[in-house]
């Protein structure tokens, strides 16, 4: 069982032999361009990790791979349109380094490309990863949109936030892992516990991603920290805060998150000393550690050896221990 470096690697050196210089230029190199940008990678490596747990040949799962990746950066285009967000990975976003329009038509373009990569495959391959393709990313864009809709809102649930969670991020990284069950013709059973494994690794990841925009070290984190709290979305930190503060508190936290300016320095400190007194931020912890188990116990049921249950394992205990 190879390294997850060895699976970025491989996926990688097979990213850069993808072809996207063609013509006209204005709609090719935008694709290319966020195809460089770097990124963890994260649900290419799985569907290739989950190929290899069921002694598949890994190379056949690629093409799979690197559709999930082309979708996924053709979802970050266009999110980046909707936040008027000027940086991604550290560099300009496409719509700002190129214009608006070349930012919705390029991601279209790599909306038809990630398709366009499943005709590698037999006919009966084809039809079961486009199926699972099609149904993923209306979810994905379901997701987007109860994260438009919550901006506007005054009340959201935990449950509604979690579901936004699950089809905006979660689905596609169960949907990355099943491809490669799929691939490999692995049992409809394993296939289906393999998207249960990537789902609550997804969510968990969600929740870990909103942990560390609040708690999160400035140098490591690669982001500004606090940016959340300074956009005022309605975290699972905010929403539990909300749920065990004191009416007062509460107050203060609806106020805050109600409020746009520059002193946000110290709106940032003020919210998360809410979130740790009011026991939000370990509640969201704790949060993060039940679908990190979740996803765990699906493994014991999967038909592989134990050390490619540990090495699924050890992938996601690194994605919760990070920093960044």
């Amino acid at each position: 069982m190879k390294a997850i470096e060895t699976y970025q690697k491989q996926f990688i050196e097979y990213l850069k032999d993808y072809k996207t210089t063609r013509e006209p230029k204005n709609l090719y190199e935008p694709i290319e361009y966020i195809l460089n940008l770097g990124g963890k990678r994260l649900r290419p490596v799985l569907t290739l990790m989950t190929a290899d747990c069921f002694e598949g040949d890994v190379n056949n799962a690629l093409d799979a791979a690197l559709a999930v990746e082309v979708f996924h950066n053709f979802s970050l285009i266009h999110d980046d349109i909707m936040d008027a967000a000027p940086l991604r990975r550290g560099h300009e976003t496409v719509h700002e380094k190129w214009d608006l329009n070349t930012g919705i038509l390029s991601g279209d373009a790599m909306l038809i490309m990630a398709y366009q990569l499943f005709e590698n495959y037999p006919p009966d391959v084809f039809q079961k990863l486009a199926i699972l393709f099609s149904k993923t990313a209306l979810e994905v864009c379901e997701g987007q949109q109860y994260d438009i809709d919550f901006e506007t809102r005054d009340a959201v649930s935990i449950a509604e936030y979690l579901k936004m969670i699950e089809y905006k991020t979660a689905v596609l990284v169960g949907a990355a892992m099943k491809m490669g069950a799929i691939i490999v013709n692995a049992s409809e059973a394993d296939q289906n516990r393999c998207y249960e494994f990537g789902r609550n690794l997804g969510i968990a990841f969600q929740l870990q991603d909103d942990y560390l925009d609040a708690f999160g070290n400035p140098e490591t984190f690669g982001k500004q920290v606090g940016g959340d709290i300074i956009e005022n979305k309605k975290t699972y930190l905010y929403l539990k805060a909300l749920e065990f503060s004191s009416e007062k508190d509460q107050q203060q936290l609806k106020q805050l998150f109600s409020t746009e300016g520059n002193d946000t320095k110290d709106k940032v400190e003020i919210v998360k000393q809410i979130f740790t007194a009011s026991g939000s931020s370990e509640a969201t912890k704790k949060a993060i550690q039940h679908y990190t188990s979740k996803a765990f116990s699906v493994l014991e049921l999967l038909t592989i050896s134990e050390d490619k249950k540990q090495l699924l394992k050890t992938f996601g205990t690194s994605l919760m221990d990070r920093t960044v």
